[in-house]
């Protein structure tokens, strides 16, 4: 797909459903995966990343069908293999772009007693997996990866990616860095250890796997900031799951309604979890007019909200909430430039790290859209500081080949002055392949 032009709109309204949350989705597939018994799962969005995992799942032996409901959506139903039940692959396993397979598929193949190699695309390829090889290895896995110096002058390492697990010993093992994913790979590695694995978080993030592994019947406790898995414990489907609407895609909607005068949309069935609604607190910090209408529970709590624009402010986003919505930093930094006063965002070094830097890319874009965005502080510890100004200009800018950058771009261009380029958006297809068509169908 080649450039894409965003015109102002007037206002956004309707009512919309979003495809089930990406995390979630992994998590259950994979857990399904691992179970004794059938589990069908609704909601399943078939995008680029969730499909990723599901092709690998297939490639380890495990006996997957699905139903399509419409375009990017699919029933699908999974024949458990349990955890001993997985095959050698007859070839390396693709993930694509997806880090959450990735990493989360290293824990499981750490306790298998095969070897498999495991390859990214380009952007991926340059992630940092030091973090997630490092506990793997002490449990026990033999991990080799690709070394090289990382951004920032020290030695980590990357995909490729071999590893060969079994025989897998428990730890005890504080966290050096907020992440949920490599968080879950060890959860995952140490359901085949024997004994109990704890892991201590000094900031909590979110917490998708162990609701998951709850539902599953693991044995695994929380306690305050640490987790506590008991190995070698039969997971247990639970027969069906509904993976609730995606919060992340959620929140281009909450902002796009928030910043355009006069607009009121309805988001229905979409993910509640405190874990992963940091956006929705701190929107509504901002100022902005959300409220809940409903709630209930599948996997995790979920609802249906009501948001009207609204005249947004601008506040300090702390470093502690950061990991709870550190996906949505590119959005409310587009949603910080339409507000009164200065936003500072503290900690949000981690997103160097993701699909691309979006520190930089998201920075590089405002500013050339009229935004004063600044970043202080030292590596490890920087800040994103935004002084509203009272309009944005339409101007040409880049994805750098990440969908949060695209469709963060895309919001900002609709509420901005004059035409916006962006210059590829064949990204969005990673997580959010109907985002143009939800954004069309409210466009007033």
């Amino acid at each position: 797909m080649g450039s894409f032009s965003v015109r102002p709109a007037s206002c956004v309204k309707g009512k919309l459903s979003f495809l089930g949350d990406k995390s979630i989705a992994h998590r259950s597939i994979i857990c399904s995966s691992l179970s004794t018994g059938k589990t069908v799962i609704k909601n399943f969005p078939a995008n680029q990343d969730c499909l990723n995992t599901l092709k690998a799942l297939k490639k380890l032996g495990v006996k997957i069908t699905q139903r399509k409901e419409s375009k990017n959506l699919l029933t699908l139903t999974v024949f458990g293999k349990g955890l001993y039940g997985f095959k050698k692959p007859k070839s390396p396993i693709f993930v694509g772009e997806s880090g959450t397979t990735l990493r989360i598929m290293l824990g499981v193949l750490a306790g298998q007693d095969f070897q498999v190699k495991i390859f990214a695309a380009r952007s991926l390829s340059q992630r940092p997996m030091l973090r997630v090889a490092t506990p793997l290895r002490m449990m026990g896995a033999q991990i080799c990866a690709v070394r090289k110096k990382s951004p920032d002058g020290r030695i980590d390492e990357y995909p490729p990616i071999t590893i060969k697990g079994g025989n897998l010993n428990p730890i005890n093992y504080r966290m050096p860095v907020a992440s949920a994913q490599v968080k879950s790979a060890i959860l995952f590695s140490g359901l085949y250890a024997k004994g109990i694995t704890r892991v201590k978080e000094s900031v909590s993030t979110r917490d998708h796997t162990e609701r998951i592994l709850k539902l599953f019947k693991a044995g695994i406790k929380v306690q305050q900031n640490q987790i506590l898995i008991k190995g070698r414990t039969r997971l247990v489907s639970p027969g069906n799951i509904y993976v609730p609407g995606d919060i992340s895609s959620a929140g281009f909607f909450m902002v796009l309604a928030s910043i355009l005068p006069g607009s009121e949309i309805i988001i229905k069935n979409v993910s509640l979890n405190p874990s992963r609604s940091g956006i929705i607190r701190v929107l509504k910090k901002m100022g902005a007019n959300i409220r809940e209408l409903s709630r209930s529970h599948s996997v995790e709590p979920m609802g249906d909200l009501l948001i009207k624009s609204s005249r947004l402010k601008g506040i300090t986003v702390k470093k502690e909430l950061i990991p709870s919505l550190i996906d949505e930093i590119p959005i409310l930094m587009v949603a910080a430039c339409f507000a009164r006063g200065k936003t500072v965002f503290e900690g949000a070094q981690e997103l160097r790290v993701k699909e691309t830097d979006r520190v930089n890319s998201m920075s590089k874009n405002l500013t050339k859209m009229g935004a004063k965005v600044r970043v202080s502080g030292a590596s490890g510890s920087e800040k994103i500081i935004i002084d509203g100004v009272k309009q944005l200009k339409g101007i040409r800018v880049k994805s750098f080949g990440d969908h949060r950058t695209a469709m963060s771009m895309v919001v900002a261009g609709m509420a901005a002055s004059g035409k916006t380029c962006i210059d590829d958006i064949a990204c969005i297809n990673k997580s959010f392949p109907n985002f143009l068509g939800l954004i069309a169908s409210l466009k007033r």
